[in-house]
């Protein structure tokens, strides 16, 4: 997927706050991406956009060859819902509903069948084949985000988002979701663009790309912890020789992360 000169600004006038100033960015299929930036840089704000969960005032995204900017509510409806996959800090699971039921919510409310071959497969690969009759109320933290996990691949999206998916875990439960977000790259040929703050999360991707004042800035190839580290530092760095042009956390003037 692919977005070229994304801009989005938040108010009218003098109290407008600018989201993205421009972002042209390319994500490979079949590869785990990682957006990374000081807080307020607008990395969520691009994620929103690119999952047409948000609409850029300017500039293009394009799921494979379909531009979501000509899309219409409904068009853009059975996209969210057939070819991309969703994953937030919050799990978002049904408390009515059991594990193996919240996995293939999104197939029920399309109407369609479920692959019980790929469900097989999937629910193997996140662990949970013993835990399919549990409701949420039930589940672990690590275990719901591996269910919304499952939920997310179901329907084969051409891409898969996470917004701080470990945000809510310890350090051993958002490293099994990492891991199977990871395997899920390398064994199903998955895309996954995650939004993260966390050096340690971010070096499970194939890739970073770092966004600050709203623009792409940087991008890393095979990122290890401790280089997306140096590089984080270095806009707090740059923010403290510069107040506000890095960080936008300064009074009056908050962009959206």
């Amino acid at each position: 997927m692919r977005a070229a000169d994304l801009r989005k600004a938040y108010g009218t006038g003098d109290t407008a706050v600018t989201a993205l100033a421009g972002v042209t960015v390319a994500f490979a299929s079949g590869c785990f991406h990682a957006v990374m930036g000081p807080s307020g840089s607008g990395k969520s704000t691009l994620l929103h956009c690119l999952a047409g969960l948000d609409s850029a005032d300017s500039g293009q995204v394009h799921v494979g060859e379909a531009s979501l900017g000509g899309m219409n509510d409904k068009q853009l409806t059975a996209l969210r819902r057939d070819r991309v996959g969703f994953v937030f800090q919050q799990f978002n699971l049904l408390p009515t509903l059991t594990a193996e039921e919240n996995i293939l919510l999104p197939l029920a409310i399309a109407g369609r069948s479920a692959d019980r071959d790929w469900f097989d497969q999937v629910v193997s690969a996140v662990g949970l084949a013993d835990r399919l009759s549990h409701r949420p109320t039930e589940l672990s933290g690590g275990q719901q985000q591996r269910v919304a996990c499952a939920r997310a691949l179901i329907t084969r999206p051409d891409v898969v988002f996470a917004d701080e998916p470990t945000g809510n875990l310890d350090s051993r439960s958002g490293a099994e979701v990492l891991g199977f977000l990871q395997r899920s790259v390398r064994e199903f040929g998955q895309t996954v663009v995650m939004v993260t703050h966390d050096p340690s999360a971010a070096a499970y991707a194939d890739r970073v790309v770092f966004l600050a004042d709203g623009l792409l800035v940087d991008q890393m190839q095979a990122p290890t912890t401790e280089r997306v580290l140096d590089r984080m530092k270095a806009f707090d760095s740059a923010a403290e020789a510069t107040p506000g042009s890095v960080r936008i956390a300064g009074a009056g003037a908050r962009r959206r992360g």
